[in-house]
């Protein structure tokens, strides 16, 4: 079917009414944009009433002029499928935001009964809430158990622990007496050029120079030039080292004092193997001390086994020697 275009006047009428339909569609779309809150909030049925009204006006200013049957039906049916897409979507939104707000309620309505039932004491909200308030002051003011904390200065422990100090080193000391007044034999050999084996009990804190004194007395009887010999002009050899008069047995035992032939800290011996065998080898047991006068030392320390022997030094390492059973 052809529409009715006319003359010339109602060509120029018909772009007026355009211009006109264009300015009034602007303005309803701007009503419709500011009344969004007001239709969402009123919902689909109060839709009916105020939205069909602003639809019955954009719908007759769309059709303003002559139209066919086809458009006119065209631009109603999408003006109002346009309507109640709107509506539709405005509802949906609605309804999404009253399930979000009911799950809020229902989440904070299981937080506060669960912060409930930890306060098995309380006899109302409100004393559980006092209760609640006291215990997370009392925890942020508390230490935490997991930091480590040896660190720090404490003076209590620090006191403990210096108690604990002097207890231990009080108690080692007295110990260390106790060994000290062990009683200890020596097996000695007087050297004039032969060996004379001779045993005497000394304590282990005596020093080399009261087991020489006592060595002096032992032989005096046997030996005349023992009964004007001074102590100390006596020397005490083990393992070819010359023992200093002012070392204790003790010293030589506790620190496993070693020699160049053997240990300096056992006194049960053996014959020296040396005099007939490989002078690297020893048995388990040490050699007899020799005890000898400083003027035959002097005369003889160039001469085997004297010319071995050396002034020991606790410092000194004398290298290893072979052992063999």
């Amino acid at each position: 079917m052809m529409s009715y275009i006319g003359n010339a006047a109602d060509a120029k009428r018909i772009r007026q009414l355009t211009e006109k339909r264009e300015q009034e569609r602007k303005r309803v779309e701007d009503m419709i944009k500011s009344s969004e809150e007001a239709v969402a909030g009123a919902g689909l049925r109060q839709f009916g009433a105020g939205a069909s009204e602003v639809l019955e006006t954009v719908f007759k200013n769309e059709t303003i002029g002559l139209q066919t049957r086809d458009q006119f039906v065209e631009k109603r049916m999408t003006l109002k499928e346009r309507y109640e897409e709107e509506a539709r979507r405005k509802k949906e939104a609605e309804e999404e935001k009253r399930k979000k707000e009911r799950e809020k309620k229902k989440r904070k309505k299981e937080k506060m009964e669960k912060e409930k039932s930890k306060l098995s004491f309380a006899d109302d909200e409100e004393d559980a809430d006092e209760e609640l308030e006291e215990q997370t002051r009392v925890k942020k003011l508390g230490k935490d158990p997991k930091v480590e904390t040896d660190f720090l200065p404490d003076r209590e422990r620090e006191k403990e622990e210096e108690e604990l100090r002097a207890k231990l080193k009080r108690e080692w000391e007295e110990e260390q007496e106790r060994i000290k007044q062990e009683t200890l034999e020596i097996t000695y050999s007087y050297w004039d050029g032969s060996g004379h084996r001779r045993k005497v009990d000394v304590c282990k804190g005596d020093t080399i120079q009261n087991f020489l004194r006592k060595v002096r007395e032992q032989l005096a009887p046997e030996f005349r030039e023992m009964r004007t010999a001074q102590v100390a002009n006596l020397m005490y050899i083990k393992e070819d080292l010359i023992i200093p008069s002012n070392m204790t047995f003790y010293e030589l035992i506790v620190n496993k004092a070693r020699g160049k032939s053997g240990p300096l800290f056992n006194f049960d011996v053996h014959e020296d193997v040396r005099l007939t065998n490989d002078a690297t080898k020893e048995k388990d047991e040490s050699h007899a001390g020799k005890v000898v006068e400083r003027h035959w030392y002097d005369k003889n320390k160039h001469i085997f086994p004297a010319s071995r022997w050396e002034t020991y030094d606790p410092s000194k390492d004398y290298g290893t020697y072979t052992i063999f059973g």
